[in-house]
């Protein structure tokens, strides 16, 4: 009886109040992201409590000492790479970087390893491509990366500059280039908020004026650099050379993205960024290699390897994005944290970490460089790792990668796949239709239709933040979206953007059509395979990040020239980037919400699935309402909602959003807080390696599955290479004495990684050593030697992988794409 009345009341609490009993899905009510630009000041800040996290590198110099490190857990991360943007267009000014030459010698002009050495205390690596050492494609490019055997030698790049300059008519005068009468210059856009990219900057400059190029220094940050380089015509040289920097928000085991994004045109990143306005640098090479590759348009494994050597040795010949190093970022957090998931590719700001981290107070305090850059919209905004950050634990994908092992797996929905690839075909059920972009209608697909694979869906939908349930016509919408904004019907088309477009476009091309099978179930054929059925699932998920009446408004808005979707088309058209953030373009959204409202709009899109206009009705006034309250329009569907962005402040507060129809519990992430890595714990090398004699080198490893070694002669050819298993932690490398007798003279090298099957994390350890005619004696090589690699570039090398950008829908965009920093 009394237990009886203790239910009563309690559902009288509940019925006069409103109170939600719902299960928490975080441990934390709120997260508060605050701006430090001084790391020294939240290095404090996180010592003393006042900040949990910091989410930028902290200098290794500061932690250096054991006494730096009290009261805080340093967490060593992936920390992206550093990059050198090259203008090669074609001006009316003489621009000597237009000549392929020139922007090659560029490579023998940047000293790499003082780059990491000197600049970056040996936190980091030398890299060359997009791919580094410790990047899963690595082992895939590593002969052609060898070839290049690029190293310091400005005297060397001076030789190829000069022969370029003095074929085209220039000639040297008191030191200086000049041509048609008119020095030579050359502007340098200079990164002067990051310390790395400014020393890289004032050294590249020095370097060019010993050449006898006038050089220009142009400094700013991230928010002038869209301006000045990434929202310019290149023809009209306000920028020669851009020192840029990239971060990663996941970590990835196929990159099907990363050589498109860094190498090709089509992708909209390289100079002109697709903007029919601009010069645009053209190479159809690479757009045709790296189109293979993101569509999947390959037979096998083995052809997929094929066509990434090609594009790597294509983006590097090219040299309009030379790449110079790999980051390895430390971290800080106060010692009381725990749960901290440090992601292989995103490091310790993964969107799991404020998910599944914890103390003993309500509200984590994370601090971050940049509170505000780019824009946020989820078609082509979204695009610093800022506004990254933050959206991620704000928005739900449909699916992830593996934060150690790059796999794919589903987060918002199961799917099953049917493929009958690479070369077979799948009938299509005649109930399948498609979005008719020139009829502007659904339309059945004709009869006797195949595809290549099927995949079905099988949703686990919630509600949005604004208390309106996820349904089929959100992915309906999105579907609708990316075939009328991936395509392009005539010139005047509205329904064209210039940076998403062409991006988009390939996707769309694959997608034969869908066929809903119930309320959260849906089937999807796609011309598209992969070895890994998980990838073809990854590309054909259809998914929403905002409620479809979100979708509506901004399409209208951009439609109407209020606003663009992107950075290009914000400058061309003279209007804002949407930024659905700030009040003024989240009154825009509003002001369309409201005039749907008032006219009984029913979008062309969803008329076949919905005639009820009273459903219509509660969707435009719950999203409307919501940016009424909140003064923003960020919707969506993760474990926190935004609350507050306050410019004043320099912060941004989410609060846990406790519903309970959100599918992931708190704690739900856990698993991913103690992961073994491989790990090379000894290497003894022989103190005599002579040329003819066997060459034997013993390896202790923990954790380790397998090892795989490369021997790399003196000419840079590949002399050696095999996987071993590893039997209890130890290994033997047998090298026959026909090998080492060819084996020139002098220094060799030797790299060994060791592979775990359940981490997709090797470690890396690299060495030379000298082949000799007789018998010398030389050091052996111990654990002292590995554990020098901190202070050592060539010995440190962390997992840097693409990243997830979850657009508006997954289908519409299909990136794993950098992000700017």
């Amino acid at each position: 009886m009394k237990l009886l009345l203790v239910i009563i009341l309690a559902l009288l609490v509940v019925t006069l109040y409103g109170y939600s009993f719902a299960e928490k899905s975080v441990f934390f009510d709120s997260v508060k992201f605050t701006q430090y630009l001084d790391e020294n000041t939240a290095l404090e800040e996180v010592r003393n409590g006042n900040l949990d996290i910091y989410y930028e590198r902290i200098s290794s110099d500061r932690l250096e000492a054991q006494k730096s490190r009290e009261g805080l857990k340093v967490f060593d991360s992936a920390g992206g790479s550093y990059s050198i943007l090259v203008n090669p267009a074609e001006s009316d000014k003489f621009n000597p970087f237009s000549i392929k030459s020139v922007r090659f010698a560029l490579n023998y002009l940047v000293d790499r390893k003082l780059i990491v050495n000197e600049l970056m205390g040996g936190y980091g690596a030398p890299m060359i491509s997009y791919y580094g050492p410790s990047d899963p494609e690595y082992l895939t490019v590593i002969k052609q990366l060898e070839t290049f055997n690029f190293r310091y030698d400005p005297s060397f790049a001076e030789e190829m500059i000069s022969n370029a300059l003095k074929e085209k008519g220039a000639i040297k005068q008191n030191g200086k280039w000049e041509i048609n009468h008119s020095p030579i210059e050359v502007t340098i856009f200079i990164r002067s908020d990051d310390p790395v990219r400014k020393s890289i900057g004032e050294i590249l400059a020095s370097e060019l004026q010993k050449i006898g190029f006038t050089v220009k220094k142009d400094f700013g940050d991230l928010n002038k650099a869209f301006v000045v380089v990434y929202g310019s015509d290149p023809a009209e040289m306000k920028w020669s050379l851009y020192t840029e920097g990239w971060a990663r928000s996941a970590f990835v085991k196929y990159d099907s993205v990363g050589l498109a994004q860094m190498y090709a045109p089509w992708f909209s990143n390289m100079p002109g960024f697709n903007d029919p306005t601009y010069w645009n640098y053209p190479n159809s090479k690479l757009d045709n290699e790296t189109q293979k590759i993101y569509s999947g348009d390959f037979q096998t494994a083995e052809e997929r390897s094929d066509l990434i050597k090609e594009s790597i040795a294509d983006g590097i010949s090219e040299s309009v994005r030379i790449f110079l190093a790999s980051k390895i970022d430390q971290y800080v957090a106060n010692e009381k944290m725990d749960g901290v998931i440090n992601d292989l590719g995103a490091g310790v700001s993964s969107r799991f970490t404020p998910i599944n981290s914890r103390n003993n107070e309500k509200e984590l305090n994370i601090g971050v460089k940049e509170i505000y850059q780019g824009a946020w919209n989820p078609v082509m905004g979204f695009s610093d790792k800022y506004s990254r950050q933050i959206w991620g634990i704000i928005s739900d994908p449909i699916t992830f990668k593996h934060p150690f092992t790059g796999e794919t797996f589903p987060i918002r929905a199961n799917w099953n796949v049917e493929t009958a690839g690479p070369n077979g075909k799948l009938n299509v059920s005649n109930n399948t239709i498609m979005w008719d972009p020139v009829e502007q209608q659904w339309k059945k697909v004709l009869p006797g239709t195949q595809a290549t694979s099927k995949v079905r869906f099988d949703f686990k939908f919630s509600n949005w933040h604004n208390g309106k349930k996820m349904d089929m016509n959100d992915i309906l919408h999105s579907l609708y979206f990316a075939i009328e904004w991936g395509s392009q019907v005539g010139e005047n088309d509205k329904t064209f953007d210039t940076e998403f477009t062409p991006i988009a476009s390939q996707s769309v091309q694959t997608i034969i059509g869908v066929e809903p099978v119930d309320e959260d179930t849906i089937d999807v054929y796609v011309n598209y395979w992969h070895f890994d059925e998980n990838e073809i699932a990854d590309w054909a998920s259809l998914w929403s990040s905002v409620p479809w009446e979100i979708t509506a408004a901004m399409e209208q808005a951009v439609i109407d020239d209020k606003v663009s979707f992107s950075r290009s088309g914000a400058t061309s058209k003279n209007v804002n980037w949407l930024s659905l953030i700030l009040p003024n373009d989240a009154h825009i959204i509003q002001s369309y919400l409201d005039k749907f409202k008032e006219e009984k709009y029913i979008p062309e899109s969803l008329k076949t699935f919905e005639t009820n206009f009273g459903y219509f009705d509660s969707r435009y006034t719950s999203s409307s309402d919501w940016i009424k309250k909140n003064n923003h329009a960020v919707i969506s569907n993760g474990p926190f909602y935004l609350k507050e962005y306050s410019p004043e402040a320099r912060s941004i507060i989410v609060k846990a959003f406790e519903d309970e129809t959100y599918p992931f519990k708190v704690g739900h992430w856990s698993d991913f807080e103690t992961t073994e890595f491989p790990k090379i714990v000894n290497v003894e090398i022989p103190n005599n390696i002579q040329k003819g004699n066997d060459l034997e080198i013993n390896i202790e490893s923990s954790h380790t599955d397998s090892i795989l070694y490369f021997l790399i002669g003196g000419n840079g050819e590949l002399a050696s290479s095999e996987s071993i298993k590893v039997d209890k932690n130890s290994t033997r490398i047998k090298i026959p004495g026909e090998i080492t007798e060819k084996l020139n003279t002098g220094a060799n090298d030797l790299k060994i990684f060791a592979i775990s099957d359940s981490v997709l994390k090797p470690d890396y350890y690299s060495t030379s050593f000298l082949t000799v005619e007789n018998e010398v004696s030389l050091p052996e090589i111990t654990q002292t030697d590995i554990e020098f690699n901190k202070n050592n570039s060539l010995e440190i090398i962390w997992f840097i992988v693409p990243v997830i950008i979850v657009s508006i829908i997954t289908i519409y965009v299909k990136k794993r794409k950098l992000l700017k920093s």
